[in-house]
């Protein structure tokens, strides 16, 4: 999702191992590692671990888990098909609960593990750059599935001078650049929303995306009639529901996640301002409307690409993820994250070919530099990078919640 660092009491970090190779012998915790490459395993190949940071308890971890099951998927895959001749891989998941602190520790361990020669995560955008440097530093490539956060690709000036700070991170998730207006424009021409109340958790996604939604909104002549933000750590939205109310507006959007989106929209609606809350692809899980309950009702969101379930590329991704029988669903960001898996797999690929089927003595930095040039078709679509380290897919979908699901309403672009 995109920035999302919500502060989670939970406990401390676990790490789950896997062994996937399909008929080897267990695998060591540290074979014979050299510098960048791979450890050895009992079988004779070469162990490769694919770190996968994400929140694996509390409030988001509906999302963090569908995002190291469906990395572990992609892992197991691999090795059923040899996909990368004398490789093995495994992930290593590592719980950030969703805290920029966490997730810095987790970078730390997951470059001290030289078996590790690639990332999928995390889930927050203001998780990510805390970890940015950490793996830029040792080469060490990152794939996000969730990060929507211009700034992490662009730079802080990414509205008038994109620059690109750094080399290792990629995502196959679009961004705030084109979500927040895309919102705008199906809120306003489409759902015919004309004054609109602005809230944010004050937060690198939440702000960043209500920013994007704002500025696109009064650029179509729509009036923004009221803005405030919200301490995410409370559940008490009563004053700013009573703002909602005294405004006239005919619409609220927020720039959060579901944790909070759900009380707020039944807060609003129990202060009598009987109108849709909206926001990003932070409130895009079914557990919104548990929150929200029937005042979820009518509310609108936008997420990365199109429903996995409507897609053709995708079908074979939900068929072997069932047969393999995780206890969670994949969630929002299932599709991403076996393709940024897959992306780290084929950078794998491409980088043993070309060294004779052997990993080379500086595997993170040729397999990073690799990355750039990654394309494959993957479960979410066609899986490329731009010179940002962005995603070529720009596809977006709004949803409405109808009959306590979310719903697709229209999948497309923005267009500026």
């Amino acid at each position: 999702m995109p920035g999302k660092g919500l502060i989670v009491r939970q406990r401390s970090l676990i790490a789950i191992t896997a062994a996937l190779a399909a008929g080897a012998l267990t695998l060591t915790a540290c074979g014979s590692r050299d510098e960048g490459n791979g450890g050895s395993d009992t079988s004779g190949g070469t162990k490769i671990v694919i770190g996968v940071d994400a929140p694996l308890t509390g409030d988001l971890s509906a999302m963090g888990l569908g995002i190291k099951n469906s990395a572990d998927l992609a892992a197991k895959t691999a090795n059923k098909e040899k996909y990368v001749e004398g490789i093995t891989f495994e992930i290593e998941a590592l719980d950030d609960q969703a805290q920029p602190s966490s997730g810095q520790q987790n970078a730390a361990t997951f470059v001290a593990n030289k078996d590790i020669l690639g990332v999928v995560g995390p889930l927050n955008s203001g998780v990510a750059e805390s970890m940015q440097k950490v793996f830029d530093d040792a080469k060490l490539v990152e794939v996000s599935p969730a990060n929507t956060g211009p700034t992490l690709t662009q730079g802080p000036k990414w509205e008038t001078e994109k620059v690109r700070p750094y080399k290792s991170y990629f995502r196959t998730a679009t961004t705030d650049a084109i979500q927040g207006p895309f919102a705008a424009q199906y809120l306003y021409n489409k759902a015919k929303k004309t004054k609109v109340f602005v809230i944010d958790d004050k937060k690198t996604y939440g702000a960043g995306l209500a920013g994007t939604f704002t500025k696109e909104f009064e650029k179509l002549g729509g009036k923004v009639v009221g803005t405030e933000h919200i301490d995410p750590e409370t559940k008490d939205f009563s004053a700013v529901a009573t703002e909602v109310k005294s405004s006239g507006a005919d619409v609220v959007y927020y720039g959060g996640e579901y944790p909070q989106a759900g009380p707020l929209t039944k807060q609003i609606k129990a202060a009598g301002a009987k109108i849709p809350v909206a926001g990003g692809d932070g409130i895009n899980n079914p557990a919104y409307m548990d929150l929200g309950g029937d005042a979820a009702t009518g509310d609108f969101s936008t997420s990365v690409g199109a429903p996995v379930e409507t897609l053709d590329s995708a079908k074979e991704f939900v068929a072997n993820y069932t047969e393999a029988g995780y206890k969670e669903p994949y969630a929002a960001y299932g599709g991403y994250s076996y393709d940024s898996a897959w992306a780290i797999i084929e950078a794998v690929k491409k980088v043993v070919e070309d060294n004779d089927g052997k990993l080379p003595d500086d595997a993170r930095a040729k397999i990073t530099e690799a990355m750039q040039n990654v394309s494959f078709d993957g479960v979410t679509g066609k899986v490329s990078f731009d010179e940002y380290g962005d995603t070529t897919n720009k596809q977006l979908t709004v949803y409405k919640v109808e009959g306590g699901e979310w719903k697709a309403v229209e999948s497309g672009t923005y267009t500026g």
